[in-house]
């Protein structure tokens, strides 16, 4: 969650890197609203994604396997040669805004309100396991399958390496490979938590491109939501999709990554290279909110 600032003062950050956030006056207003306060910023942990193999395993519901009548296709992993691997895994978004159950931090106007839900299940997704399909969402992925394109991931990679991503590269996904397609095939498997943690970050773009998602960061979040159809890859941190099936002796919860990080590219630790594995990721996204000191008449 950290940085976490009231007013432009930070209350508490522990080294965490932040994005820029409002300037000028530490009061806001809210006219829509009708909102006088301070502005605030923190990382609210908001969404939950499932990586499997297993169409309708749930994974972050202790593996509740669905049977919803007709079959999906299951994740896999192809070696194309001797050097080149390429995989498919399915994909969970669960809605989890954790700090609207605990109450803390913040009044409920800056916090996501809700409770635990499946939002969205991509065995239901027929453009999730067809390159050709997913093109209708985003035609613009045919100006960047060229060898120019590819290479110039090499500087989100560093860029997300020192800090967070660069969005002018919105077609890479820093150090974990192209973001493009937005579906399930992952065209370069490194490694399992490179190649999670690669869906996850997809599937976020999936959910803005389709208006699922909004942003909540900059001074256009000041007052609430806003539609963004390219995802704002600085709005994202989480942790590194952690295995989650089956579970490694003596394995512990993956280190604190951003989208993108070189951190969690090609981890081989803990992996089950003849029999894969199942993942669970907590999606931050960044939130600068008008935190309300009282209401106007």
């Amino acid at each position: 969650m950290l940085p976490i600032r009231f007013g432009g003062l930070d209350l508490l950050s522990m080294g965490q890197e932040d994005t820029p956030n409002p300037g000028g006056s530490p009061i806001c207003t809210c006219p829509s609203k009708r909102r006088v306060g301070f502005k605030v910023s923190f990382w609210e942990p908001v969404r939950r994604v499932d990586v499997v193999r297993r169409p309708f395993c749930l994974t972050s519901l202790g593996g509740l396997e669905l049977d919803p009548g007709f079959d999906a296709p299951r994740g896999s992993r192809f070696s194309q040669d001797s050097t080149s691997t390429s995989s498919f895994y399915h994909a969970h978004w669960y809605v989890d805004p954790v700090l609207i159950w605990l109450g803390a931090i913040f009044d409920d106007a800056c916090l996501e309100q809700g409770g635990l839900d499946v939002a969205y299940l991509t065995e239901l997704d027929p453009l999730w396991h067809d390159d050709e399909l997913t093109f209708l969402l985003h035609p613009e992925v045919a100006l960047f399958g060229n060898l120019p394109a590819r290479a110039a991931c090499a500087a989100d990679c560093v860029s997300a390496s020192a800090g967070f991503p660069l969005n002018s590269l919105f077609w890479c996904a820093g150090c974990q490979g192209s973001l493009y397609p937005l579906n399930g095939n992952v065209q370069a498997h490194l490694g399992g938590v490179q190649a999670s943690s690669l869906e996850m970050t997809r599937l976020i773009a999936k959910m803005h491109r389709e208006g699922l998602m909004w942003a909540a960061a900059g001074e256009d979040g000041l007052c609430g939501y806003y539609s963004q159809p390219i995802m704002d890859k600085t709005g994202y941190k989480g942790t590194t999709c952690s295995i989650r099936f089956p579970r490694p002796p003596g394995s512990t919860a993956s280190a604190a990554s951003r989208s993108g990080d070189r951190r969690s590219a090609g981890a081989p630790v803990g992996s089950f290279l003849f029999e894969g594995e199942d993942f669970a990721c907590m999606v931050f996204r960044k939130r600068n909110c008008c935190q309300g000191a009282f209401w106007r008449p």
